[in-house]
């Protein structure tokens, strides 16, 4: 049953995104107060990269070793994104999370970023099964 919940059906579609040039902290205080692990971040309108808590730790040890307050989510988001469809099954995108650290995946369809899909929601789908 699970093979055939797609991610369109669990993922959130209302998001918040950063650009390059949003100053990490706006971005980190912007995180905290949605209570959310990390956001896209586009450039005009394009995907180019994510912002995260993991991201956030480069930004707390800069400011600890290199005295160096600040800088722009561009100098420290993650770049090397991986993306998934929102065709594909919660299975699918479950198999893609236990291989790997990252705690959501945006989700793209013809170029464009349509959601994110995260841990929680592959877990909402599963106990909406039962």
């Amino acid at each position: 049953m699970l093979r055939n919940i797609a991610v369109r059906d669990y993922m959130a579609t209302n998001l918040v995104t950063f650009t390059p040039e949003t100053g990490v902290f706006d971005a980190i205080r912007q995180l905290l107060k949605h209570k959310i692990t990390g956001a896209p971040v586009l450039e005009n309108g394009k995907l180019v990269g994510s912002f995260s808590e993991m991201d956030c730790l480069h930004v707390v040890l800069d400011a600890a070793y290199h005295e160096q307050m600040g800088g722009k989510v561009g100098e420290y988001m993650n770049r090397n994104l991986v993306t998934v469809s929102p065709d594909d099954s919660i299975i699918e995108v479950a198999e893609r999370f236990q291989k790997s650290l990252l705690r959501h995946f945006p989700v793209v369809e013809d170029g464009k970023l349509i959601g994110l899909i995260s841990r929680v929601d592959v877990l909402r789908a599963l106990v909406s099964l039962y």
